[in-house]
């Protein structure tokens, strides 16, 4: 049977690529410029309809805007691994970092313990988690926002 999906989160510089570049780029780009070895390995690990949020990095922008899906698994050009991503929706509700470390549902978030790295893997639990807090993204088939039928407490 097939592979279980998996859930990335991908860091940019907004001023390098940005949400509404990714957005108006007819969805599809590269992910390419990663350099840190545990970065590029997380890379190479993903796989075709992963999906991974977008999220923007630097000292005033750090959040969760979108959620891409890999749509080509890891090539070289030019001897640097790329893997290409595609839009899926835009978050409805941005989560700036300072939230998401906040929420006791998102303890041990793997961004929280190597806040360098661009590309950091994220379990099940922290994407559902962190979609239910920003109230998912455009696209997700939850399109009124208000999917609240597993609300438990």
């Amino acid at each position: 049977m097939g592979k279980e999906k998996q859930y990335w989160l991908l860091k940019t510089e907004p001023g390098e690529w940005s949400w509404d570049d990714q957005d108006s780029n007819g969805g599809i780009s590269k992910w390419d410029g990663v350099k840190n070895k545990q970065a590029q390995k997380n890379l190479k690990a993903m796989k075709l309809n992963d999906l991974c949020f977008f999220y923007h990095s630097g000292a005033n922008a750090r959040r969760v805007v979108g959620a891409v899906t890999v749509v080509r698994e890891w090539y070289e050009v030019g001897g640097e691994g790329v893997v290409d991503v595609k839009a899926v929706g835009e978050m409805r509700r941005p989560l700036d970092l300072k939230e998401l470390k906040g929420d006791e549902g998102l303890k041990g978030f793997q961004l929280f313990r190597q806040p360098r790295l661009s590309v950091v893997p994220v379990s099940k639990e922290v994407w559902e988690r962190v979609c239910e807090l920003g109230g998912g993204f455009e696209g997700d088939g939850k399109e009124d926002g208000g999917d609240d039928d597993d609300d438990d407490g």
